[in-house]
């Protein structure tokens, strides 16, 4: 299975460069899949089957549509009073971004063609609502996307359920499961983490977008 190497970063330390390597294969569709955690991205150009699930984190599956390469990231903008400057936030949010869209262009995408699919957002952790830290996340996403001229071909962001998503890159196909009724708390504790791992961590460093 060919993949891009990611550099540094860990989990650990909630480097937004933090290449997913949670794969596995998915029975239900028959096709090896990757599972994206929170903190992380995965971009290919093998017929594989990108998942994740979101609470209030928003995830970008991007791809481009003539040469079937895509990715998917996963990431939470940190909060503006643990985080320093409001600028840090936004700063944060970008360099996962654009980490994912560097990656699909060492692959081979053409960034004039690339198009985004965005999904997540959602108000489902207690103590985040009044923070809004969901509609956060998803006005970042598409303000990102606006303003590097990406755009977006589907959404499904705010709401307050917690979503299951399947993105397809080569076909660009994306399943949106909408879990109504979580039987655990595995969400919802897997953000709490993060955000708490976030609130710890410095922004990320300066990164320049290839063109």
């Amino acid at each position: 299975m060919a993949v891009s190497a990611g550099s540094g970063g860990t989990r650990d330390n909630v480097s937004p460069d933090c290449f997913a390597t949670n794969l596995y294969f998915d029975r239900v569709h028959g096709i090896n899949a990757v599972k994206v955690l929170p903190g992380e991205f995965y971009a290919t150009p093998d017929e594989l089957l990108l998942v994740t699930v979101l609470g209030s984190c928003v995830a970008a599956c991007i791809r481009d549509p003539q040469l079937g390469i895509g990715g998917m990231n996963h990431f939470m903008l940190p909060d503006t009073d643990s985080a320093g400057p409001a600028g840090n936030a936004a700063r944060y949010g970008s360099y996962a971004m654009e980490m994912l869209i560097n990656h699909l262009i060492k692959l081979g995408a053409v960034r004039s063609r690339l198009e985004a699919k965005v999904f997540g957002g959602g108000a489902v952790i207690a103590g985040m609502t009044q923070a809004n830290i969901g509609e956060r996340n998803a006005e970042f996403v598409l303000r990102f996307l606006r303003t590097e001229g990406i755009p977006v071909v589907a959404r499904d962001l705010a709401d307050i359920y917690p979503r299951k998503v399947y993105f397809f890159p080569g076909a660009g196909r994306v399943l949106v499961k909408k879990l109504r009724n979580v039987h655990n708390d595995t969400i919802v504790t897997r953000e709490i983490d993060y955000r708490s791992r976030l609130s710890r961590a410095p922004s990320g460093g300066d990164i320049e977008l290839f063109v």
